[in-house]
């Protein structure tokens, strides 16, 4: 139990950092990449879908960041691949928070943000397939989705020092936020990363890798015997990662723009109350999976979080603080029990010995389509409809639907006990 208990810190600390590192590129490019980077659109919504396009670089990048660091860590070992992401992903945040504007150096600012982004999505595209699978493969039988759901603790762990760390800094102002304010959330993270690196190599290898037959090419063994897998992954993830971006990123730029005209400082404080309610559920939503089972909770939550999806856009040119917190409060509950049980049933989807692969392959490939695209596809339909929130609404509740369906029908593999034979 030790070393489940070890493994399972180890991918949240691991798994925070990540997302912190990822999610301060997000709210940034919400709320101030557009005019820094990209000052000559010919409008504010042509700047803010240019930000949003190369916020979705990282997640293009993600699939490939998966096929990479998957197949490192179905050969070689999950332990040494997660030090390289983390490594890659705090070298690349770092040198966000120090790179030049257009303003400086013209149009290498946006190509330079471009790489930088790209190896983000690199980085996370690895990272999350072998946190989750650190913490499932310590895990005691009948446990394995309370512990996955340490992985998955990392995700709001994340979005809330990232939506912390910006709301303390437009306290400054908005002059301190466009000039150098912005750049603090990208430098500190250097600290995180030390911190993580130190954790992260103090932690046991997964016993069931150290048991396994490994496959000589496990990209290759995914799609010869595990493709139906991939696909019914990525089905049934649009909530759990594209619908999140809906109702933050999108969200954030939605209710402080011109049509909605909210503040960005309650907003802001608004989705780190949000974040701070998953990291307070998504444990107790895991340990609700193991005893009701994980695939019947996480379709009651896509069943909510549709029904709320039309209040939780109405709330917003309310003004009202405690309305807004509440449904922001609400609707992440409603997601939390979308994502965290994610890590325990994408993990049964798969052998154990193409397994790192085919849980990335799934989970970044719904992170480049749903995740990567959504912000932006939001973005332009209620641009379209003159800024009305209702096509946002539609497409949040599209992917409730897509996501019900394909969890119904996903398949399932079982591992041998721990102290069973290898498996072969």
């Amino acid at each position: 139990m030790n070393r489940a208990n070890r493994a399972a810190g180890a991918a949240f600390v691991g798994t925070t950092i990540e997302w912190y590192d990822f999610y301060i590129y997000a709210t940034a490019a919400a709320l101030v990449f557009g005019d820094l980077f990209f000052p000559n659109a010919s409008s504010p919504t042509v700047a803010l879908m240019a930000s949003f396009a190369t916020y979705a670089v990282g997640f293009f990048a993600r699939p490939l960041g998966g096929i990479v660091f998957g197949h490192f860590g179905d050969r070689v070992g999950r332990k040494s691949a997660l030090v390289v992401t983390l490594v890659m992903m705090g070298v690349a945040t770092f040198a966000v928070g120090v790179l030049p504007t257009y303003e400086s150096i013209g149009v290498l600012a946006p190509t330079l943000l471009v790489a930088l982004r790209f190896v983000q999505g690199l980085a996370v595209g690895g990272e999350w397939g072998g946190a989750v699978l650190m913490a499932v493969e310590h895990a005691p039988e009948g446990r394995k989705t309370f512990f996955g759901g340490f992985a998955q603790l990392g995700n709001p762990a994340g979005a809330l020092l990232a939506t912390g760390a910006f709301s303390l800094i437009t306290m400054l102002g908005d002059d301190v936020l466009h000039s150098w304010g912005w750049r603090v959330p990208f430098i500190v993270s250097a600290v995180l990363v030390f911190v993580g690196l130190f954790i992260r190599l103090r932690v046991e290898e997964s016993p069931v890798f150290e048991k396994v037959e490994k496959a000589a090419t496990p990209i290759k063994e995914v799609f010869r015997l595990s493709w139906r897998s991939v696909l019914f992954g990525i089905g049934t993830l649009p909530v759990a990662v594209g619908g999140y971006y809906i109702l933050t990123t999108f969200l954030l730029a939605y209710a402080t723009g011109e049509s909605v005209g909210a503040s960005e400082q309650l907003i802001l404080s608004g989705l780190s109350f949000a974040a701070f309610v998953e990291l307070v559920a998504t444990l107790g939503i895991a340990w609700v999976g193991d005893r009701l089972g994980s695939r019947k909770v996480v379709i009651v939550c896509l069943v909510i979080t549709a029904a709320l999806a039309v209040p939780q856009f109405a709330v917003l040119g309310s003004q009202n603080a405690l309305l807004i917190f509440a449904m922001l409060g609400l609707m992440r509950l409603a997601t939390s029990g979308t994502y965290g049980p994610m890590a325990a049933i994408l993990s049964e989807m798969f052998p154990a010995q193409v397994r790192y692969t085919g849980i990335s392959l799934a989970y970044q490939g719904a992170g480049a389509i749903f995740g990567g695209l959504s912000p932006l596809v939001a973005t332009a339909l209620v641009g379209a409809a003159g800024g009305a929130a209702w096509p946002a609404v539609g497409l949040l509740i599209g992917m409730c639907a897509l996501s019900a369906i394909c969890l119904s029908v996903a398949p399932r593999f079982r591992d041998p006990a721990p102290t069973g034979p290898a498996i072969h």
